[in-house]
């Protein structure tokens, strides 16, 4: 039964139909793997097989629910099906989520019309209706879906644990269940990730500057790694976690506001203002609030906010900013330790 199945993937076999039977608790290996994958250990690998999964004992007449193979996206879709019998008919993403696949096309009209024909799902149930998320809306043609399967499309709830009451309304949908929302926790969840792809930077760049410390009169010091971590993490965690209060609109904009203010703090606590740091000073100015910039603008891809088009758009723009500043600041940076 769904209560007790298991096995690579939480699933085990019906085997009248052949079809995996997916649990809606969650073991300790589930759990585990969200931890790892929310710190980043083998994001691109957390999937599940796609195709036809059954939830509790569905029938022909129970409801069919389609998901990404993100094995994240499809664990918290299962945990709110508890109680219910259903089908849930799963995409090919490469392991990405709903909202980022819909962008990218992973989650789109050519892969649910391929995966409704290879399930045969026509022959599974007898209704014609699929439930999609509303963030796959802008990946997925309902047009052309009925037009080549016979099967309609409605948009369920933005979240997953609004399923059960959209359900049971009729399919209906209430404002609030429409409502993207970006919680404070929604944003800390994901800043470890953030924090870990910013940390396989930081190992270079401590490499760099062990190597100029070797022949260097003014070597780089532990205020120089305390300036180049607090950017860091203002980019890559204080930015996200305070992304709603801090002025502007572009993702880039926000972290170089608050990498500007600790680079302005930093100065100050080190006493680089004088005269003699002037190249230094400016160095940091420049490149500080770049480095935080930068890992602010990756956490767009994290928002359900921006539009794809809004982010390409604020890369064209940002990227090379970020890019001319953070290459003029290390100069100067350089150069005034040299000096």
């Amino acid at each position: 039964m769904s209560g007790n199945c298991c096995s690579k993937n939480n699933s085990c076999l019906d085997s009248s139909k052949n079809i995996p039977v997916v649990s809606t608790s969650f073991s300790f290996k589930d759990l585990l793997g969200a931890w790892k994958v929310r710190w980043g250990m083998r994001r691109m690998n957390y999937t599940i097989n796609p195709g036809l999964y059954a939830v509790g004992r569905p029938n022909s007449d129970s409801v069919v629910l389609v998901s990404a193979n993100y094995k994240l996206t499809f664990d918290i879709l299962r945990k709110n099906l508890s109680g219910l019998n259903c089908w849930l008919l799963i995409l090919d993403t490469k392991g990405v989520n709903v909202w980022c696949a819909a962008g990218k096309g992973t989650f789109g009209t050519y892969e649910l019309v391929n995966r409704i024909e290879d399930v045969r799902l026509a022959e599974i149930v007898t209704h014609r209706k699929l439930i999609l998320p509303q963030l796959g809306a802008p990946g997925v043609n309902s047009h052309d879906v009925k037009r080549y399967t016979g099967f309609s499309v409605t948009y369920g709830p933005v979240r997953a644990n609004d399923i059960k009451e959209f359900i049971s309304s009729g399919y209906k949908a209430t404002k609030e269940m429409r409502r993207v929302k970006f919680t404070f926790r929604d944003r800390l969840v994901l800043t470890p990730m953030e924090l870990v792809g910013s940390a396989k930077i930081t190992l270079p760049v401590f490499g760099v500057l062990f190597i100029f410390n070797l022949f260097a009169n003014h070597q780089f010091g532990i205020s120089d790694v305390v300036a180049y971590l607090g950017a860091k993490l203002t980019g890559a965690f204080i930015t996200p976690v305070l992304l709603p209060f801090i002025p502007g609109k572009a993702f880039s904009f926000k972290g170089w506001l608050l990498g500007l203010g600790w680079a302005a703090f930093i100065l100050w606590m080190f006493g680089w203002f004088a005269a003699d740091s002037l190249f230094l000073s400016i160095g940091y100015m420049l490149l500080l609030p770049a480095v935080s910039a930068y890992l602010a603008l990756n956490f767009t891809g994290c928002s359900t906010y921006t539009s794809p088009s809004g982010v390409l758009k604020e890369m064209r723009v940002a990227l090379p900013l970020i890019i001319g500043s953070a290459i003029i600041g290390a100069v100067l940076t350089v150069v005034g330790k040299l000096i």
